[in-house]
């Protein structure tokens, strides 16, 4: 099974805690997926979101405490070098598994468990991979598409100018 990111165990966290909430937890925690996902700069003054937001996480310590995380997660990548990086890590996952949340303590022993692979984003000058994976992701795409081609020298022709357009699978 392939293992979820942050924002996925975040969502799972809340779909617990409504599953626990009285019929008043379940009406605030509705909807509130997305605001969770969101950062807190992101969220809509206009839509409400930050009230929406906080009355949410007012319901359910453990889900606040995720929330807030996620965004202290998100600074790792942020800083300037390596040992900062290092530092802020190492302080996140300490506070994960004192947390008393079951989620972020299994989300710290991830990290943990790959803290030289997170730290070596800052020995290859911030070097990262996600453009690899969003072309490989279009290729398998394409290959689903492709499916009941007779001819493999215009699949890899098709591959091949994937980095030419920006709407290359569409139609």
């Amino acid at each position: 099974m392939q293992d979820l990111g942050y924002n996925e165990k975040l969502a799972n966290l809340r779909r617990e805690v409504a599953r626990q909430s009285d019929a008043l937890g379940k009406k605030t925690l509705k909807g509130t997926r997305w605001l969770l996902m969101k950062t807190s700069f992101h969220l809509v003054v206009e839509k409400d979101e930050h009230t929406r937001l906080q009355e949410a996480l007012q319901l359910n310590q453990p889900l606040a405490t995720a929330y807030y995380m996620k965004d202290d997660l998100r600074r790792i990548w942020q800083q300037k070098d390596k040992e900062s990086a290092e530092f802020l890590l190492t302080d996140w996952i300490k506070r994960a598994m004192v947390s008393g949340v079951g989620m972020l303590k299994r989300f710290a022993n991830t990290l943990a468990s790959f803290r030289s692979g997170i730290l070596a984003y800052y020995d290859f000058d911030r070097l990262s991979t996600a453009p690899l994976e969003g072309t490989n992701n279009k290729i398998r795409t394409l290959q689903k598409m492709a499916y009941g081609f007779r001819d493999l020298e215009f699949l890899k022709l098709k591959i091949k100018a994937l980095h030419l357009t920006k709407y290359a699978l569409v139609g």
